[in-house]
């Protein structure tokens, strides 16, 4: 008897199973957001606003850098998260220990 239909027939529907986990797992994702879907991924995004920062700065972007407001995601921080702009975050003691560095002439 020939069962390479079998192993097909099994295969597909795997393949099949798997297809539509991954489906619905974006649809969630997209939906309800990444960080509700997967909350350990990443609980802060300092190192992305101090790059953002730093960038807006070294391209003379005033905008970015003194008025763009950002939301600061750091475990320690009182609700988890703040807002402000890059001279709010570079300036105030409270948020100087991540890093975030002053443009010194560029906000004046």
């Amino acid at each position: 008897m020939n069962k390479k239909g079998q192993e097909l027939s099994t295969n597909a529907i795997i393949m099949i199973v798997i297809g539509i986990i991954v489906l619905v797992v974006l649809i969630l994702g997209f939906t309800i957001g990444w960080g509700k879907l997967f909350p350990f991924i990443s609980s802060n995004n300092v190192e992305n606003i101090k790059t953002t920062c730093s960038t807006a700065c070294a391209t003379n972007n005033m905008y970015d850098y003194c008025s763009l407001e950002r939301t600061l995601k750091a475990d320690d921080l009182p609700g988890k998260k703040t807002a402000g702009n890059c001279t709010w975050f570079a300036t105030n003691a409270d948020y100087t220990k991540y890093g975030i560095e002053t443009c010194p002439g560029l906000c004046d």
